[in-house]
C-alpha cells in the first residue's frame, strides 16, 4: 500500500480524444486516479499544460505521461506549473522505440 498517495493522474494520446469527454476517474477509500485522453494535435495548443495546472490546483500529487509525449513534455509541464508536482513519463527500451515511433507517427 502507498499510504501517502491520495490523488494522481495519467495523460495519454488517442486519436479524437479530448479532456472534456475522455477523462475518467477511478477511486476508492485510499486513492483517486484520473486518466485524461488527448488527441495528438493537443501538442499544438495549451490544453495539456492547462489540464496539468488545473489538476495540480485540485490536489493531484503527481502526473504520469504516456510514452507518446516524449521527455520534452515533462519539462514543458514542469516549467509551466507553479506547484511542485512531480511529472514523470513512461519510457520504452531501445528494442521498442522504432515500433513505438511508427505507431505514434502523425
Amino acid at each position: 500500500m502507498l499510504p501517502n498517495l491520495k490523488k494522481w493522474a495519467f495523460f495519454y494520446f488517442s486519436p479524437g480524444f479530448s479532456p472534456s469527454t475522455h477523462t475518467s476517474i477511478s477511486e476508492n477509500e485510499h486513492c483517486t486516479f484520473i486518466s485524461v485522453g488527448f488527441d495528438p494535435s493537443a501538442k499544438n495548443d495549451d490544453s495539456i499544460v492547462e489540464t496539468a495546472t488545473r489538476l495540480a490546483n485540485d490536489g493531484v500529487q503527481t502526473i504520469e505521461l504516456c510514452g507518446g509525449f516524449g521527455p520534452e513534455w515533462v519539462v514543458k509541464i514542469e516549467n509551466a506549473m507553479s506547484k511542485n508536482v512531480p511529472i514523470g513519463s513512461v519510457t520504452y527500451g531501445p528494442k521498442y522505440r522504432a515500433s513505438l515511433l511508427e505507431i505514434m507517427k502523425p
